[in-house]
């Protein structure tokens, strides 16, 4: 089983910090590299990982958790995006599908992603315990008054995941959900136009910000690039 970590959230996050990514989508080598850099610090090994997260809510049979999870981590969406899904977006009749595309609230443009075989299982179970139809919010709220689980919940529900395991609720929260996958992918392939897709940002350079690339970082990369 594949064994993935909680991605940090950058205790940094400056949207007006200028890293020089061109917004025709062109990037350097060099900058390639410091965002790899930066990927890699913010994935550094620890003893928790989403493993343990995911046997803990299948052990305790929670399956409207197991499946917030699980999509959450496959979706890379926001939170408000996340919590609004309905079943038709991504079931196709009876089936759960392999991919998915909902517009964004934020950007107001769409984004697609995939949903891996245990996310759907998850999906599925929760589907059937809860007898829902093609038009109901996948998650609907237990408070009567809002027809779908809100952030601010969703947000509790990470704390007690991330607490569970031991770590800082203030360093991971629904943030660090949309990043993990993403970071990596980016990990793995260095590929920023792809994860640039997957997470729906307009621009490149946001993709950059998003990862936790910091000045200081990149001017230590920027001296050890030979070119």
């Amino acid at each position: 089983m594949l064994k993935r970590q909680l991605a940090h959230t950058p205790t940094q996050y400056r949207p007006d910090q200028d890293v020089g990514i061109q917004d025709d989508g062109f990037v350097t080598h060099t900058v390639s590299a410091l965002v790899f850099f930066a990927v890699r610090s913010c994935l550094r090994v620890a003893l928790n990982s989403v493993t343990v997260v995911s046997i803990w809510l299948q052990t305790e049979h929670r399956i409207r958790e197991l499946t917030l999870f699980d999509l959450g981590l496959d979706s890379k969406l926001r939170a408000c995006d996340l919590v609004k899904l309905k079943v038709w977006d991504i079931c196709h009749g009876d089936r759960v599908s392999a991919h998915a595309i909902v517009m964004q609230q934020k950007t107001s443009s769409p984004v697609q992603f995939e949903i891996t075989e245990p996310t759907r299982d998850a999906v599925s179970a929760w589907i059937k315990a809860e007898d829902l139809n093609s038009e109901n919010y996948l998650f609907p709220s237990r408070i009567h008054e809002s027809p779908h689980l809100g952030t601010r919940q969703y947000a509790r529900i990470v704390d007690t995941w991330v607490s569970h395991i031991g770590l800082d609720t203030a360093a991971y929260g629904t943030h660090s959900m949309r990043r993990t996958k993403a970071s990596l992918i980016y990990k793995r392939t260095k590929n920023l136009r792809a994860v640039q897709l997957l997470l729906g940002h307009t621009k490149l350079e946001s993709t950059v910000r998003y990862l936790g690339v910091e000045v200081d970082d990149a001017l230590e990369m920027a001296e050890e690039t030979e070119i």
